[in-house]
């Protein structure tokens, strides 16, 4: 038996469940109990009013890891810090679902056509930037909770629309309500968005050549420049930072994107290179940018130079 750890979410439980699906299909007649556990992301709505919010959604699981009360556990892969846990490692990285964001709207109008003072529901410091860079006449409210929570209030008529990670309402079986899916020269999505992890004990080879048999090559790669693109900037998933990488004939491509808090202003970067070296590419990249920006990006990113 192989006890498989996630958060208490429904969209948590239900990722969890396909990923074991997969794994199942490998690994026929291997049984698998799924464990919920609760986490600090979870329990408190407003998670920027915790002094350090980096890891919130995960650190539970890994503690659970470490102990062995779990034998690996499943994550949305924006969810982890940039550097793993010591102890830990990313037993496997699952392909990758459709990684943009998807606008959801009352009266089903795609962005461009919403009417000037339209309210956006949001919780995402670059979903906020992007809008507001895209269209400055639009108000950003703020909106959190699970996706069934910003649903409801969409319905309810608290906003207008609301932008959420097209992965996440396609798991859930609800694409039905997607308005538009945003078009990524507005908004380039968070880094690996849409990707899931699977993260076990470093030097489990039992586990490692187990998970390893759904991990996903092209995924990997991708992630692993937009890690290192975010890493290189000292940040989170809390910051105005968009970042995509692609996998194809055998050429990774990393598109990023910064923006400053109010949309005023941004720096867009694109950058190819040999699959295998995608941490290099993330890492430089950032680096270039640090160096050739200015004060804008810093005060944007919430750095010291």
């Amino acid at each position: 038996m192989i006890v498989v750890g996630t958060r208490k979410s429904q969209l948590a439980v239900t990722q969890t469940g396909q990923a074991i699906d997969v794994l199942k299909f490998f690994c026929p007649g291997q049984e698998f109990q799924v464990k919920t556990i609760s986490t600090a992301g979870d329990r408190v709505p407003d998670c920027s009013a915790l002094p350090d919010h980096q890891g919130i959604f995960v650190k539970e699981l890994e503690d659970a890891l470490l102990k062995g009360e779990i034998d690996l556990a499943v994550h949305s892969l924006k969810d982890m810090p940039c550097d793993i846990t010591s102890g830990l490692e990313l037993g496997a990285v699952c392909e990758r679902l459709n990684p943009q964001d998807a606008l959801l709207s009352r009266e089903h109008i795609e962005f461009s056509d919403l009417k000037s003072g339209a309210r956006i529901g949001t919780s995402s410091i670059r979903r906020r930037a992007q809008v507001l860079l895209a269209r400055k006449d639009l108000v950003v409210a703020d909106l959190r909770g699970n996706v069934d929570t910003r649903i409801r209030k969409l319905r309810d008529g608290e906003v207008d629309a609301i932008i959420i990670a097209a992965a996440g309402v396609n798991r859930l079986g609800l694409q039905s309500l997607i308005t538009e899916l945003m078009p990524l020269d507005i908004m380039l999505p968070a880094p690996c968005q849409g990707a899931l992890a699977i993260e076990i004990r470093r030097g489990d080879q039992r586990l490692r050549d187990l998970v390893r048999r759904i991990d996903h090559g092209p995924t990997r790669a991708s992630i692993a420049a937009e890690r290192a693109f975010l890493r290189g900037l000292g940040g989170g998933c809390s910051l105005p930072v968009g970042a995509l990488a692609s996998v194809a004939s055998g050429v990774l491509t990393l598109k990023v994107q910064v923006v400053s808090p109010d949309g005023a202003k941004t720096v867009r970067r694109t950058v190819s290179g040999d699959p295998d070296k995608g941490d290099d590419i993330g890492r430089m990249l950032a680096r270039e940018l640090l160096k050739n920006e200015g004060e804008w990006l810093y005060r944007a990113l919430r750095l010291q130079k």
